[in-house]
């Protein structure tokens, strides 16, 4: 392969890029759309709110378990093979959602789908890193990029969209138009895995999946409980975390005596470019994610909204993001990310400022523009970083390093919200007003926008990315030449 071919964005992979992202944004969709419509199928099924709401935890605890041996069963039988196994385990769990007959059957298959949608993002990823090679990372991570804001902004309009229009099921059962077209072209386009004896034969880790699973998995579940009236203080809260912990030491003691032989081995975080794309992913899921919780919720109870309205409101949002996206993933190829992720910090933070200072008079085409502002920050953090860990990561640590990636982003995430429900709950028992709320805990936003604009200088600059580009591994170019022969 010619270094010119290799480094252009080529028509067979744009056509798989598209063809992951299809597959790729039903996950993320699914996991936002169905928080709108909670109270209708507590309705439907004559249940509480705390009994439905295991619809979305149970959800969640599957994707966390899936997470950590996705990492594994990609380099034992391949991307393309359980790519298709994510897929079709999402869309039957979709179809048995959408026709479930009590709440009880509905909690078991979104385990199912969440199990499912759970390989799909990792998988996704290690695809488009091993094709795309270090010289087209930052391209590449910009184009796909593109749907993980879309997914959390689109899924609550979307999901508002069909509470009020559709039966409830449709929430489920839109996904197996989409998910079937998605099987059906990644058999066409997707890359042909290597066959057995190219593979790596490592046996899985059996104990560390034991306890890494489980870890993420209760952490991510103490969290979403005090996200919720639970709050931190609360017993079932507080033992989940300890649990947690616990488990996630014994596997950090567990990792580094088994070294490579560790489902995610430790080694990676030697790596400074490694740990400081996590961080700053980690940190950018606590920022993002606390502030999606908040923004809709300062709509609907400050200005008086519908879950619909806010959901609009937010969608500058994406718009920014889609735009920013590609360009600052093209530009990182070339300057690398430090210069590009603390101005994306420093956008966000100056946004966040904004509703610390808003109330029920601030104009909505103020806040419409801080939403967009807040898009092409994420642009400019999301793309780069995702290129700089891309570029440093051995050939043969892809799947790992993108299931580290992940547990790291969805535990900010996770702990982003259930920081800025506590400090509204707090500040409501005080006795404070919605406004002076909402304000107060949007200083939590800011500080998190800050602490990503810090970090983000301990990113890769331009002389680290001209050297990844020129140590692209052979591994990386058969893959390269794969996807070309397949279009």
């Amino acid at each position: 392969m010619t270094q010119a071919r290799g480094d252009r964005l080529d028509a067979g992979l744009l056509r798989l890029i598209g063809v992951l992202l299809l597959g790729g944004l039903l996950g993320l969709l699914d996991s936002t759309i169905v928080n709108v419509g909670m109270g209708t199928m507590a309705r439907h099924f004559d249940t509480t709110l705390n009994t439905v709401g295991w619809v979305a935890t149970g959800y969640l605890l599957a994707v966390s378990i899936a997470i950590p041996f996705t990492a594994w069963a990609v380099e034992r039988f391949g991307s393309k093979k359980m790519w298709l196994i994510g897929l079709s385990l999402f869309v039957l769990g979709s179809l048995a959602s959408g026709i479930s007959w009590n709440i009880e059957s509905l909690i078991v298959f979104r385990v199912i789908q969440g199990f499912g949608g759970g390989m799909l993002d990792p998988i996704m990823l290690t695809v488009l890193a091993k094709v795309a090679g270090p010289s087209r990372a930052g391209r590449v991570m910009g184009l796909m990029g593109i749907v993980i804001p879309l997914g959390p902004v689109l899924g609550p309009i979307l999901g508002g969209v069909i509470i009020q229009g559709l039966d409830w099921r449709w929430m489920f059962l839109i996904n197996l138009p989409i998910g079937l077209v998605a099987i059906l072209l990644s058999l066409r386009v997707v890359p042909a895995d290597p066959s057995s004896e190219e593979r790596a034969s490592t046996p899985l880790d059996i104990v560390g999946l034991a306890l890494l699973g489980p870890a993420f998995a209760i952490l991510a579940f103490a969290l979403s409980q005090a996200a919720g009236n639970a709050g931190f203080g609360a017993p079932p809260v507080v033992v989940a975390l300890i649990l947690g912990a616990v488990l996630l030491v014994a596997y950090l003691v567990y990792a580094a005596r088994v070294g490579v032989k560790a489902i995610i081995r430790l080694s990676l975080f030697r790596s400074r470019s490694f740990s400081a794309s996590v961080t700053v992913m980690g940190l950018t899921g606590v920022m993002l994610f606390s502030m999606l919780f908040l923004v809709p919720l300062y709509q609907q109870r400050v200005r008086g909204h519908e879950v619909l309205a806010a959901g609009l409101l937010l969608a500058p949002l994406g718009v920014g993001s889609f735009l920013a996206m590609p360009i600052a993933g093209r530009l990182s190829d070339k300057v690398g990310a430090r210069r590009l992720a603390p101005l994306g910090g420093l956008l966000i933070a100056l946004s966040a400022f904004a509703y610390t200072q808003a109330d029920a008079r601030t104009s909505e085409v103020l806040l419409g523009l801080c939403a967009f502002v807040t898009g092409v920050g994420l642009g400019f953090i999301g793309a780069p970083t995702m290129g700089s860990l891309y570029r440093t990561l051995p050939g043969d640590a892809i799947a790992q390093g993108t299931s580290a990636l992940y547990i790291v982003n969805q535990l900010g995430a996770s702990l982003g919200t259930a920081v800025v429900a506590l400090l509204l709950q707090s500040q409501t028992d005080a006795g404070s007003t919605q406004v002076v709320a909402f304000q107060s805990a949007s200083w939590w936003v800011f500080a998190a926008a800050v602490a990503v604009l810090v970090s983000g200088w301990f990113l890769p600059g331009k002389t680290a990315t001209a050297a990844a580009a020129e140590e692209r591994p052979a591994a990386q170019n058969d893959a390269q030449d794969a996807v070309a022969a397949q279009g």
